[in-house]
């Protein structure tokens, strides 16, 4: 079969590749064996955990989150590390410590380097106080004993959403757009990640240990993010409600609501100054230390924007051994994360025209509001951004939060806290890769030598035994086609999954109910 792929289309072949696993944009790259001087040209899965660009990956990316989850939700011991504190947290979401140093519900903090503004407030009057309670210094939840003597620790499964901008139908879509707040839905969005964090902070407060997520971003389909969380332990359900209630985050940022420069007039870049200008008058316009001055200095100011938490809370007590509910709460948990937020509608094919008219919309608010201090939207509202510099422009701000897949989501969609398994995602890939090379051992099979684990070999003297380098692709005349690659690709998968389900047969009689085609294509790929 793989021998007759020479004469498949690419579109074809493309398909065949995510029917087997195989990455469809695979990057090329040269490894060199120090001990023999041999050079191969070795495809590396691009890694990618969005389907659009490639569904391998992205399928391949969810399941390990699948079993990040899993593991981490219901566990009964402590954990003395962390998880992917750099690596998977933005900076707003990375767990702040516990104690008298973590900063009030009052005070706004914006650090500089050279400066740190504190701008403390009583908290606002339409959010309800939280009380503080003793902090035992753990990760488990509680344990409850039943009347017929078994013990139980249950966890929790939340799902918070942001408030209403106007009614909305079954399509998602407003019944009156005139009417609906376009602007706060694309602010609440770009800014649901600072509160996301500050609930977390708040809950922990309120429940007295430190409490364990892991949380995922998805859109609602009025294109409104909201999070799914697996919490380890429980909660009373009326102090999550409470918490919830009480949470919001402060913008103080220099108002962005009218724009003071639209079209083509808008501020030019003086290169003798070295500051933006009013295209008119020539006036500078204020930096951005200097608009965040104004608003210190005025004792009547106002924040920007104010970002809360809807009413609806949805809570769930799940206890580990309702396999059932664990696994179907996992999966909901993940079951969007390969897709963008833009994907909520589905293909282009499928969106009906409000449907596109109101991402549309939706999408033209966050594409020119401005998304950090340094965002260069701000010189639409007459602020120069942080760090400016010759040719910024507004609506041509890097960030991811401002294109049409991502409508203001700009982090990370999946939050993991930093006492969730102790292991960072490496280590959970090198676990499953454990468990294939186990089942393939036993059956006297060799696991397969693929990049990610030759990358890692050692010489006795510590130096890596083999050397990687990128390609040269318009030099290099040996380099394999993108046809040849995903064709050899398509064959060693399908080699691979023969020898681990015979491998398991071997070792472990299958039951009647065997697992399915795509869970197997997973298990067997070591890249996965």
């Amino acid at each position: 079969m793989i021998s007759s792929l020479g004469q498949v289309a690419p579109d074809v072949l493309h398909d065949l590749a995510v029917r087997n696993g195989v990455c469809v944009r695979p990057v090329l790259s040269r490894m060199t064996d120090t001990t023999t001087g041999e050079q191969t040209v070795v495809p590396i899965p691009c890694g990618s955990t969005q389907q659009r660009q490639c569904p391998p990956c992205a399928e391949r990316a969810r399941k390990l989150r699948m079993q990040q989850c899993r593991e981490g939700w219901h566990r009964d011991d402590e954990i003395h590390g962390t998880d992917e504190a750099a690596e998977d947290l933005p900076a707003e979401l990375v767990d702040e410590p516990s104690g008298d140093d973590e900063p009030d519900d009052e005070d706004q903090v914006d650090d500089d380097e050279t400066t740190r503004r504190v701008r403390s407030t009583r908290r606002r009057q339409d959010a309800p106080d939280l009380p503080r309670v003793p902090m035992d210094n753990r990760t488990i939840g509680a344990s409850f004993t039943a009347p017929n003597g078994r013990t139980y620790r249950p966890s929790m499964f939340l799902t918070l959403t942001l408030p209403s901008y106007g009614r909305v139908g079954s399509d998602g879509t407003p019944l009156d757009p005139d009417t609906y707040d376009y602007h706060r839905a694309a602010m609440d969005a770009l800014h649901f990640p600072k509160l996301v964090d500050r609930f977390w902070q708040n809950l922990r407060r309120c429940a007295g240990y430190k409490v364990q997520y892991f949380a995922t971003v998805e859109a609602q389909r009025r294109l409104a993010p909201h999070l799914h969380a697996a919490v380890r332990g429980v909660i009373p359900r009326q102090t999550v409600k409470d918490v919830a209630a009480a949470t919001y985050h402060q913008l103080w940022w220099p108002q962005c609501d009218r724009p003071m420069y639209v079209g083509d007039d808008l501020p030019t870049w003086d290169e003798l100054a070295g500051r933006f200008v009013d295209p008119v008058n020539g006036s500078m316009l204020p930096t951005w230390d200097d608009a965040l001055d104004a608003i210190g200095d005025d004792p009547a100011a106002q924040p920007a924007h104010v970002v809360k938490l809807g009413r609806q809370v949805d809570y769930q007590g799940i206890i580990a051994s309702a396999e059932d509910k664990v696994g179907k709460a996992i999966g909901y948990l993940t079951k969007y994360l390969a897709k963008s937020i833009a994907d909520t509608y589905g293909d282009d094919d499928e969106i009906t025209t409000r449907q596109a008219i109101h991402l549309d919309r939706l999408h033209r608010e966050v594409r020119w509001l401005p998304c950090s201090p340094t965002c260069s939207n701000w010189l639409r509202f007459g602020v120069q951004p942080k760090g400016a510099e010759a040719g910024m422009r507004p609506g041509w701000c890097p960030s991811k939060a401002h294109d049409r897949h991502h409508l203001g989501l700009g982090g990370r969609r999946v939050l993991v806290s930093r006492q969730w398994t102790g292991k960072t995602l490496s280590d959970h890939k090198a676990d499953r890769a454990e468990v294939v090379r186990q089942t393939l051992a036993a059956a006297g099979v060799d696991m397969p030598d693929t990049d990610r684990y030759a990358a890692t070999a050692q010489l006795e003297d510590g130096s890596p035994r083999f050397i990687w380098q990128p390609v040269d692709r318009n030099n290099d005349d040996d380099l394999p086609t993108w046809h040849g690659v995903i064709t050899r690709g398509i064959g060693e998968r399908i080699r691979w999954r023969t020898e681990y389900e015979q491998a398991k047969q071997r070792a472990h009689p299958p039951p009647a109910d065997t697992c399915s085609a795509t869970d197997t294509d997973t298990a067997a790929d070591p890249a996965a």
